[in-house]
């Protein structure tokens, strides 16, 4: 096996990227996925599957700074997991230059919903679904009140994200968030998520690249 393609191979294992170079219009994309649950300053039990975000903040920066990067596809399939670092990586996505394209496949839930909504043009699976719920946090907290405007503050942050980034209504998205009589009430399907303006468009894998070389074609065209 040559240095190159065990260097490919590497990548695909600790980082869940590569390159996708030989493509039909001849544009170099990198691909990266986002799976499990986004681990954060803790690390998790080895039998989770995890995105680590200290793998994930410098790959990012790499693809923006190299001039082979032309576009990036991000395929993401996300329980959620630590708010601090989910929101990090949604803010790197969200600051890349270059044109970006997210899919959801099987979920993208809690704080996997910034995460989906950080590129420029996002697309779920018809069968993929997403989970939007209030700021959850486990173990003792001290019944206070600023303990409780703590939440309250990063809920907003990660509201504001999101309705910055997507087409869904601020009043819409609280309403979801207050719907908790039921346990699947905050559970949207993928054709929900885009009607609501959460996500751009329902779509495959085939769907999401054209519409990546599409964005490409047209800042090449821009320059």
């Amino acid at each position: 096996m040559s240095e190159k393609q065990e260097q490919k191979n590497e990548d695909i294992r600790e980082f869940g990227q590569v390159a996708l170079n030989n493509n039909r219009e001849n544009n170099r994309i990198s691909l990266l996925t986002i799976i499990g649950e986004i681990e954060g300053h803790d690390c998790l039990p080895a039998t989770t599957k995890t995105t680590k975000y200290e793998h994930v903040l410098p790959k990012l920066a790499e693809m923006e700074d190299n001039r082979d990067t032309e576009g990036i596809l991000l395929l993401l399939n996300t329980v959620g997991g630590d708010v601090e670092s989910g929101l990090a990586i949604a803010e790197m996505i969200a600051s890349i230059s270059k044109p970006t394209v997210s899919l959801v496949l099987g979920g993208s839930h809690s704080i996997g919903v910034p995460l989906a909504v950080a590129a420029r043009r996002s697309f779920i699976a018809a069968s993929a679904a997403m989970t939007i719920h209030p700021v959850r946090i486990n173990g003792t907290i001290i019944a206070v009140p600023q303990a409780f405007e703590y939440l309250a503050k990063i809920q907003e942050r990660i509201s504001d994200f999101i309705t910055g980034h997507s087409h869904i209504q601020p009043e819409r998205l609280a309403g979801l968030m207050r719907e908790t009589g039921q346990l699947t009430a905050d559970v949207i399907s993928g054709r929900e998520a885009q009607e609501i303006g959460l996500i751009d468009r329902v779509g495959t894998l085939s769907d999401a690249l054209e519409e990546l070389y599409g964005m490409i074609e047209r800042r090449k065209a821009e320059k």
